[in-house]
């Protein structure tokens, strides 16, 4: 029988995550107000990540499936890192230069974000989840050391490219 965690643990998921879904959505289509991959894509060139239009891809899709992944309990660890991993992309090229606070273009809304996926990496999705049925279904130290080294990792690399 699923607790109150477990069914907390899915209001958490399946708001953060469709969500975030929805934010890629946003960069690669163009809804929910977006601006579409053609634009997200500028934008991109105009930070350094060039092709742009890749990066834009990548991004919007890091943050739809992450997204998708978490609001399921579907491959947590791995929807977590594809959400680091762009966040931390996030604060090293938009907002890390305006401090902390959002209403200064600062990185409070993006850590929120790491610290959010990471954690339900460590705790793990609960039993409303589709992981539930898997040995990484349970959270825990692995599971948050994978997100947290692949997201940056991957970070890092996309920042040095």
């Amino acid at each position: 029988m699923a607790s109150a965690a477990d069914w907390g643990l899915l209001l958490i998921r399946l708001t953060f995550g469709l969500l975030m879904a929805a934010h890629g959505a946003q960069k690669l289509f163009g809804i929910f107000g977006g601006n579409g991959l053609t634009a997200t894509g500028r934008a991109f060139e105009n930070l350094g990540y060039r092709p742009g239009k890749l990066f834009a891809v990548i991004g919007g899709l890091s943050e739809s499936l992450g997204g998708l992944g978490l609001a399921l309990g579907l491959l947590t660890p791995l929807a977590a890192a594809a959400l680091i991993g762009v966040m931390i992309n996030a604060m090293a090229t938009v907002t890390g230069a305006h401090g902390l606070w959002d209403t200064d273009g600062g990185v409070e809304y993006s850590v929120c974000i790491t610290v959010v996926a990471l954690a339900i990496a460590a705790i793990g999705p609960g039993r409303l989840a589709v992981d539930r049925f898997f040995r990484w279904g349970t959270g825990g130290w692995g599971e948050a050391a994978l997100a947290l080294g692949l997201g940056g990792g991957v970070a890092a690399i996309t920042l040095s490219l």
